[in-house]
């Protein structure tokens, strides 16, 4: 295939590259580095079916430059962070609805096949439902969460007007190898894990009862490779295993929970965490978390049903919460000491 990766450089689209450039496939990775980084990509460089497209999604000219001959999008560039888009709306609404909706018309108009994008489990918002399913969603929390949802309907618009297959992957709290630990957006994971590794006490929102449906970054890699790949026919053909009419001629449009399904809750992370690095330094074992207020649009548990992807996707996630965070562990104590 011929493939284009938004935020190819950084923690989900790096892992990507790497996949599809070592099965063989002609890439093009898009990224402006405002949250990517080029030693993430660094290994691929030299590769004859890479290639680096420094450029923003927010500029369309650009957009159409980096759909020029591909098959398909991955777009996972975006402004993460639900507390970033609570600080600064204005540029989470332009990096993820308006540079989201250049990449629609850009892939539209080259005649991209299909189009597989980074949703996200913001989108189910003030739901109580669990475990959560497609089709039963809250109303959203954050700018970000308003931001992800609104790409959904565009993506739902442009499949039933232009025909283009959309698949939106709603990722759950995705860790692993790259996630970057460092900035006042740091994501849970890298983030207690870098403080352990310094010996540093990490902060607990709220009293650890929180859960999530942590979700190893190898699934995910699963999952799009699976989106880009099944074909239409084979998925209206398991669409009733799900019990979902799919008719041969409508617009392909879905979207699909992407996780273990599992629930781990922060404090049991952090315990796990603890325990996975103090095989490599047992002063680990003493330090204890410091505890303080939950964070503002934090819901308190997440976890996905993956049912539908399981019988329409043919997922099967190899790894689950606890065999993730000890490879995640071991990957930042040899990457990042």
């Amino acid at each position: 295939m011929k493939i284009l990766i938004t935020g190819g450089a950084g923690f989900i689209g790096s892992n990507l590259c790497e996949h599809f450039v070592g099965k063989g496939h002609d890439v093009t990775c898009l990224d402006n580095l405002s949250t990517g980084f080029l030693r993430n990509i660094e290994p691929l460089k030299e590769a004859p079916n890479f290639r680096f497209l420094q450029g923003d999604i927010r500029d369309l000219d650009t957009c159409r430059e980096a759909v020029k001959g591909r098959d398909v999008v991955l777009h996972e560039a975006a402004l993460g962070s639900v507390p970033r888009s609570i600080n600064d709306p204005i540029n989470t609404n332009a990096n993820n609805i308006d540079g989201f909706l250049n990449m629609l018309v850009a892939a539209r108009d080259e005649g991209v096949k299909r189009f597989v994008y980074a949703a996200s489990s913001s989108t189910y918002g003030d739901s109580k439902e669990l475990p959560k399913v497609e089709h039963h969603i809250g109303r959203p929390l954050s700018p970000y969460a308003i931001t992800k949802f609104v790409n959904e309907l565009y993506a739902n618009v442009f499949s039933s007007l232009y025909g283009l297959e959309t698949i939106g992957l709603r990722y759950f709290n995705v860790f692993g190898r790259r996630q970057d630990p460092n900035g006042a957006y740091a994501a849970v994971i890298p983030l207690w894990v870098k403080a352990l590794i310094h010996h540093e006490s990490p902060f607990i929102n709220g009293d650890g009862s929180y859960s999530r449906d942590f979700t190893y970054i190898d699934n995910v890699i699963q999952a799009n490779e699976l989106a880009a790949t099944v074909s239409k026919e084979e998925i209206v053909k398991r669409s009733t295993l799900y019990n979902m009419d799919l008719p041969a001629n409508a617009p392909l449009d879905l979207v699909f929970n992407v996780a273990y399904g599992g629930n781990t809750t922060l404090i049991d992370l952090y315990n796990c965490l603890r325990e996975n690095l103090a095989k490599f330094d047992p002063e680990i074992a003493g330090i204890e978390p410091t505890f303080r207020a939950n964070r503002a649009g934090d819901i308190p548990h997440s976890q996905a049903s993956i049912l539908k992807a399981q019988r329409v996707l043919g997922y099967q996630p190899k790894f689950d919460a606890r065999a993730g965070f000890a490879a995640a562990c071991e990957w930042y104590w040899n990457n990042i000491r």
